[in-house]
């Protein structure tokens, strides 16, 4: 799944790989309408060798992925034939060709500028052409292998592709309009008047350009102008709960008409929307107001992703000044594998009780949100039971792996490394596990981080010798020989800093070990294939292409990690959200 997501990612990329910042009256962000409520788009230019870097990267990861689709066209020809050819339609435009030559030609320009956008919630993406007679002709080749060729229609001079879904009530748009391609998804209804601003011949009053929202973004949270992102919830929430966006108006009414054949229910009954949803989605979205995501650092050796998730007051005050006293959470790690993670229950129990009590002094009223009634009441159960013992003293988890082997298939994996529960009465944590297990009973473990042997007939099933140690905050183990002189250090390490909630690190030789354990893996897959009776062939063939799925995501993920130094992640709250950072260093 990563490896697909970074394809995805980098063929995005090409897209957004370029840009100029002067304000260019014909630049796609001046077609997007200043209160979109989502968009991505980039901003400014990457220098040539990042750019050469990241395509060739992901013409190293194209035959693999090219095969992962073509399996996935496989499973689609029963259930939805003519989907399953549109993709063989896209898989014959890139097979055997670089991600350049695939964008000349289709006229794309690989240099060029592009948003991805909302019109209400119907999704526009624009992008820059150099060619448009080429994107023309790729089309056609589209629509002739779909077998089902889009209907041409006109506005005024200006021509258009449109295929209308009965099913959905919706329509797909295509466009050339001057030097940019536009694809849109509107309401088959959709006036005269919203045609033509999704297609660009009228412009919005106010532009993303010229609001800057996305330029004042990028410089409150560091991003780089060369993809930034954001959701704004305020806005699309009540849109889609509200019963005032269109597109949404259409996917229920072609909900409601087919329900309405089916059982007899009114169409005017289902599309009837309770007054309080727009109210209600408002108040949900005070509390997530926006997610906005960007690069921080993209070069040859570096790609670094920060996430955004603004967050209402009273949820970053609860956690925001918190310091988990998690040994680890606080400071770098040496080992190949080290994942840290905060789980303070005692302040989660009562961050959690106040938010069901909230929500059971106002019920929502709107049907679309009436089992966010029973979740919270659930979650106000759930925080009440955490408060027992271990459970409710929790403080969190740390794994730090030295190795790692999964190689053989019919043997647990084999690991070394140290596995650490942050807890603020370790004694009773021991003695809980004492209390389950006779052979640990006479264990005499203090809190001064001595390691302590566990009984060999306790640590037979791995095959390999295992020690116990305890501090004043954290139980921890010790698995693998030499492994019990890294308690005292593992016991003793940094606890978190304010806000820290998490903390990952893994080198490339520990992601190689990971890639070719998920690459044994997809070969049992493909042997269990292998063995499908023969008299049962759909099911054969759906095993073979499932498996030949897995082995090209895993050989895509093996690529990945060959080039892969080291991979880190840092979960922080801060005094107005969530911060996430993901960086991957390159050899």
């Amino acid at each position: 799944m990563r490896s697909t997501m970074r394809f995805v990612a980098l063929g995005f990329a090409g897209v957004l790989l370029a840009a100029c910042h002067h304000k260019d009256k014909d630049a796609p962000l001046a077609f997007v309408p200043a209160d979109t409520p989502y968009v991505v788009a980039n901003l400014d230019v990457l220098d040539d060798d990042t750019r050469k870097a990241l395509l060739a990267q992901a013409n190293a990861q194209l035959p693999a992925q090219l095969v992962q689709l073509k399996a996935s066209a496989d499973e689609m020809d029963d259930r939805d034939p003519d989907s399953a050819r549109l993709l063989r339609a896209i898989i014959a435009e890139l097979d055997g060709r670089t991600i350049e030559s695939f964008a000349q030609n289709a006229g794309l320009n690989i240099k060029g500028r592009s948003a991805f956008y909302g019109l209400g919630l119907s999704p526009v993406v624009r992008f820059e052409l150099i060619d448009p007679k080429a994107f023309d002709a790729f089309v056609a080749r589209l629509e002739k292998a779909y077998g089902k060729a889009f209907d041409t229609a006109t506005i005024g001079a200006q021509s258009y592709r449109r295929h209308v879904s009965a099913e959905t009530g919706l329509q797909v748009i295509i466009a050339v309009i001057g030097k940019q391609a536009v694809a849109t998804m509107l309401p088959a209804d959709a006036s005269e008047a919203t045609l033509r601003l999704a297609i660009g011949m009228d412009r919005p009053a106010k532009n993303l350009q010229d609001d800057g929202r996305l330029d004042k973004l990028a410089k409150a949270k560091d991003y780089k102008p060369w993809a930034i992102g954001e959701l704004d919830l305020a806005r699309a929430l009540p849109l889609a709960l509200g019963g005032k966006d269109p597109m949404f108006n259409a996917l229920r009414k072609a909900r409601a008409e087919a329900e309405s054949a089916r059982t007899g229910e009114p169409v005017a009954n289902q599309l009837q929307v309770t007054p309080s949803c727009e109210g209600e989605a408002a108040r949900i979205a005070t509390r997530i107001p926006s997610v906005s995501f960007g690069y921080t650092r993209l070069d040859e050796k570096h790609q670094d992703l920060r996430w955004d998730m603004a967050l209402a007051d009273d949820i970053t005050k609860a956690f925001s000044g918190l310091k988990v006293e998690l040994p680890g959470l606080g400071g770098a790690s040496a080992a190949p594998f080290d994942l840290s993670l905060a789980l303070p229950v005692a302040q989660l129990r009562a961050f959690l009780g106040a938010q069901a009590d909230a929500v059971a002094a106002k019920p929502f009223a709107c049907p679309a949100l009436a089992d966010l009634n029973d979740g919270f009441a659930k979650i106000g159960s759930l925080s009440q039971q955490a408060a027992v013992p271990p459970v409710g003293d929790l403080l969190g988890v740390r794994v730090a792996l030295d190795s790692f082997d999964a190689s053989h298939a019919e043997e647990l994996p084999k690991f070394s490394g140290r596995i650490l529960v942050g807890t603020s009465n370790p004694a009773a944590l021991l003695a809980m596990g004492q209390m389950l297990s006779p052979s640990l009973a006479q264990l005499k473990v203090t809190n001064d981080g001595k390691p302590v042997a566990l009984p060999a007939d306790f640590t037979a099933p791995l095959g390999t010798p295992v020690w116990v140690a305890m501090g004043p905050k954290a139980l921890a183990l010790a698995v693998g020989p030499g492994e019990d002189g890294k308690l005292g250090e593992t016991l003793g390490a940094r606890t978190g800093d304010a806000g820290r909630l998490g903390r990952l690190h893994v080198n490339g030789d520990m992601y190689v070990a990971w890639a070719n354990a998920m690459a044994q893996r997809a070969e049992r897959m493909a042997e269990l294939a292998a063995s499908t009776p023969a008299d049962n062939p759909d099911a054969a063939a759906a095993a073979k292409a499932n498996a030949a799925g897995s082995r090209a995501q895993i050989e895509t993920m093996r690529a990945d990690a060959a080039r892969i130094k080291a991979i880190g992640g840092d979960a922080i709250m801060a005094s107005d959200g969530l911060v996430v950072t993901y960086q991957t260093e390159l050899k």
